[in-house]
């Protein structure tokens, strides 16, 4: 390991990772992500530490496996190099973002991380339209779904949680069954129940639709009703600070998004925006301007999204060279 890292990995909280036979002499890249690598940390920020791991031969010609290994305490995520590179390809933010930090930031890289940093543009495709898009209407739906429990009547609440379940019916079908079209309506009507004057009602009109499939999407659909009840009991000071930082992310997932549809740079640390991003966390703004904002910055993203470059979707067969000429330089070194 790296002079570097000595004063991380010498702490006591982060002996695992020399301990653990998976990780270790394994890494092959470390580097501080989250609050820090995005430039947005507090005082009181926690340490995220973000890696890749190239797996053992007996994870990958035997009988044992390795994908990831996570320690909640440290929040520490350590990915196997397959893995990584196969949400990468996939387009993941939280993936990317990895590839794209400061230099400064990086706490270990041998050759074989700085060979994933040095092609990350493989990694880059139109496909990042819909996972930094999603990524960022998760963020805004979660935000005004908890403002709408707090400050909105039933019917208006009511509203936002179907418009939470048909934004996540639009992406139903890259991952289960398409619905016939017409098969299922879901809106507000009047409630029978006495607690409420208008609900969520749904019509459904299908047949020979395959049971796992349904029994997922009726599983999504009910989470985002739980979670969204439980927003009637959450405890207001603590949780707007919460709500501001998933603010906070919403604008800087639509930055970062433009940026790489524009540019096909990843840039994490996110030097321009700083003060525009800690004063949403810090609460300067009202949630009305914050939703301008994200308005202003969503147009920005869709603009970039209809201009770009990139190709419509990565060149698989360079990654899989690229994934080869790793693993068997890293086993011929063994």
């Amino acid at each position: 390991m790296s002079e570097v890292t000595k004063d991380i990995l010498n702490k006591e909280e982060y002996k695992f990772i020399n301990l653990n036979e998976n990780l270790a002499d394994n890494i092959i890249y470390l580097t501080l992500s989250g609050s820090i690598g995005y430039g947005t940390n507090l005082d009181n920020s926690d340490i995220d530490l973000r890696g890749v791991a190239i797996e053992r031969k007996e994870n990958m010609y035997g009988f044992q496996s390795f994908e990831q290994f996570e320690n909640i305490e440290t929040d520490t995520v350590i990915y196997g190099l397959k893995k990584f590179v196969s949400l990468a390809l996939k387009g993941n933010p939280n993936i990317l973002e990895l590839l794209g930090t400061k230099d400064e930031h990086i706490l270990y890289m041998n050759k074989y991380g700085k060979a994933l940093r040095e092609n990350k543009e493989l990694f880059l495709s139109k496909r990042i339209i819909n996972t930094f898009g999603n990524y960022a209407t998760a963020q805004l739906r979660r935000l005004q779904n908890a403002l709408a429990r707090d400050h909105y009547p039933q019917e208006e609440k009511e509203k936002h949680i179907l418009a939470t379940i048909n934004s996540q019916m639009n992406h139903f079908s890259s991952n289960y069954t398409e619905f016939p079209k017409g098969s299922m309506n879901l809106y507000i009507d009047k409630s029978n129940k006495q607690d409420k004057e208008t609900e969520i009602l749904m019509d459904i009109h299908i047949d020979q639709y395959p049971l796992r499939d349904f029994a997922s999407i009726y599983s999504e659909m009910n989470n985002i009703v739980r979670d969204y009840d439980k927003l009637n009991h959450r405890n207001r000071k603590k949780d707007d600070g919460k709500l501001l930082k998933h603010a906070m992310h919403l604008i800087r997932l639509l930055i970062m998004g433009t940026e790489i549809l524009k540019t096909h740079q990843i840039n994490t640390y996110r030097e321009e925006e700083h003060n525009l991003l800690m004063d949403i966390r810090k609460g300067k703004y009202s949630y009305d301007e914050l939703f301008k904002l994200v308005e202003i910055y969503d147009i920005k993203f869709k603009e970039s999204s209809l201009s770009t470059t990139l190709p419509d979707e990565p060149n698989s067969k360079q990654v899989e060279e690229l994934l080869i000429s790793l693993y068997e330089d890293y086993y011929n070194m063994k």
